[in-house]
Parts: C-alpha cells; sequence; structure tokens
C-alpha cells in the first residue's frame, strides 16, 4: 500500500501531486491536513517535443522514485473534459483530443491518476489552504501570468475548467474588443513596458467584467505579479476585495493531490469538492 501518513504525523493523510508546466514537471508528497510538502519536491525537464506518451513516461518515471502506489494527481495546462484533453494554449498540440484516461492506463497501469487544470489546481490549493480559505460563497482565482488561467470554487467546491482568459473585454483604450490575456496579463504588461500604475486599470477592467457576470465574494490573484502585490492591489479599482495567492510556486502540486485523494475516496470532504465526472479526467 502507499504511504498515507507524513513524516510529523501518525494519522495526517498524504497525497501525491504533479504539475506540468511548459518548462518543467514537479512532483511532490503533501500532508493533506495542512497543505505542506513532505520532504523535497522533484524537478525534471519537460520532455520536447511535449507530446502525452512523452510527459505519462517522465510522470510515471518520478511517481515511481517516490515508491508510491497511491492516487497521482496531475495538474496540465489543458482543459480536461470528459476524459479528453481539449486545448493546448502552453504544451505540444498532440494533446488536442487525448484521451488521458487510456494515457496513464497505458503508463500508469492499476493506479488512480486524476488530471485537472493547472489553475483548478491551484485554485483549490487556495480555498482549501490559503488566500481563499474560509471564504463563503463564490472564490475566483486568476493566475496573471503569460495568459490569465482562472478557477472557480464555491464553498471550496471546483466548478472545472473555467476560462476566463479569453473571455472578450471592450478595451479601455478604445481599441475595440479582445480576450481578457491580451489586454491584461503579466505578458502583455511586460511587453509593453507598463508600470502598475498603467497596468492596474487594465485588469481592473477584466476584474469588473467577470464580477458584473458572476458576484463573487472574493478574487484570489496569483502568478508572478502577485509577488508585488503591495505595490499594485491599491491600485485595483473593481468592487470585490482582492488577495494575493500565498501558494505561489506548488499550488499545482498541492491541488493535484488534494484532487486526487479525494476522487479516490482516500480524504473524505463531504460535498466540498466536486470530483465525478462522467469519465473522471
Amino acid at each position: 500500500m502507499a504511504d498515507t501518513t507524513s513524516d510529523s504525523s501518525d494519522t495526517a493523510p498524504v497525497g501525491l501531486g504533479v504539475d506540468v508546466g511548459g518548462t518543467g514537471i514537479k512532483v511532490g508528497r503533501v500532508n493533506l491536513a495542512d497543505g505542506e510538502l513532505i520532504g523535497d519536491r522533484l524537478l525534471r525537464p519537460t520532455p520536447q517535443p511535449a507530446t502525452p506518451d512523452a510527459i505519462a513516461a517522465t510522470i510515471r518515471e518520478m511517481v515511481d522514485e517516490f515508491n508510491w502506489d497511491g492516487p497521482v494527481g496531475v495538474a496540465v495546462p489543458t482543459v480536461i473534459h470528459e476524459g479528453i484533453a481539449r486545448i493546448a494554449p502552453n504544451i505540444d498540440e498532440s494533446w488536442i483530443g487525448c484521451d488521458v484516461v487510456d494515457l496513464f492506463d497505458r503508463h500508469l497501469p492499476g493506479r488512480t491518476v486524476v488530471m485537472l487544470n493547472d489553475a483548478d489546481a491551484a485554485g483549490l490549493t487556495e480555498v482549501h489552504y490559503g488566500a481563499g480559505e474560509g471564504v463563503d460563497g463564490l472564490v475566483i482565482l486568476l493566475t496573471i501570468g503569460t495568459g490569465i488561467g482562472s478557477a472557480l470554487l464555491m464553498n471550496g467546491r471546483l466548478i472545472p475548467n473555467s476560462e476566463f482568459g479569453h473571455l472578450m473585454i471592450e478595451d479601455i483604450a478604445g481599441r475595440g474588443f479582445d480576450e481578457a490575456e491580451h489586454l491584461a496579463s503579466g505578458a502583455v504588461r511586460a511587453r509593453e513596458e507598463m508600470s502598475f500604475a498603467e497596468w492596474a486599470p487594465h485588469l481592473s477592467n477584466v476584474l469588473r467584467a467577470i464580477e458584473d457576470l458572476l458576484w463573487p465574494r472574493a478574487f484570489v490573484l496569483g502568478g508572478g505579479v502577485s509577488e508585488a502585490a503591495d505595490e499594485w492591489f491599491p491600485l485595483l479599482e473593481n468592487r470585490t476585495p482582492v488577495r494575493a495567492a500565498v501558494r505561489l510556486n506548488d499550488a499545482g502540486i498541492i491541488g493535484a493531490a488534494l484532487y486526487a485523494a479525494a476522487h479516490s475516496g482516500a480524504i473524505d470532504l463531504g460535498e466540498a469538492l466536486s470530483v465525478t465526472e462522467d469519465r473522471p479526467g
């Protein structure tokens, strides 16, 4: 059986999470009582080309290094819908249409492997162990980097595969409508050499468009720019409270481990976590 205790407690449940990025794959064991990593995480370069089989083979090797045979959660930059990868914005296009259930049946046979979007994994982490913990109602996490990723969580329950980065919004500069991430991502700020004061109105515009649709209780903002939150949070002009993500680089690992453990029944989160689909991904 897999190790189900942490180094510091004989009763704390332990999960294993994988975070697949464009340049690296990270794997770590997680104490699911507090969301803290146990020991060192493994890091390997993302194989190039980053095909499903190449990534799954790398994950298998990394999981084997932990001598782990329990549930495995995998966070990937794609939408997983009914067990099929649907998009590939930051990964090889061969992922589109990939049956991820079959993929891991072949590479990790006999294991419970659950895949989810990387922003969804970060959202789960923040509502259970981070900036969104204890917030009643709807929390929306946005990861602001090369694009804008998103996660919706209602009272801790994941509503998977939101894509607010692709929401069409009218630009405050009067240039017409464009996708949110084309107007206010971290990449846009860097490319156009905007100061925080110049960039914040564009992000505020995106936040207002989202909150006019869904009226969340809180936004949690992650990504590299969140490390400088004290500099630009006061410049935002939307009405919903905004919090900085706190788990940052480990959020994908933690959320993936939590999702897999709940999906497999290794831990019981009651109705707080939605983990059932026609074909679990």
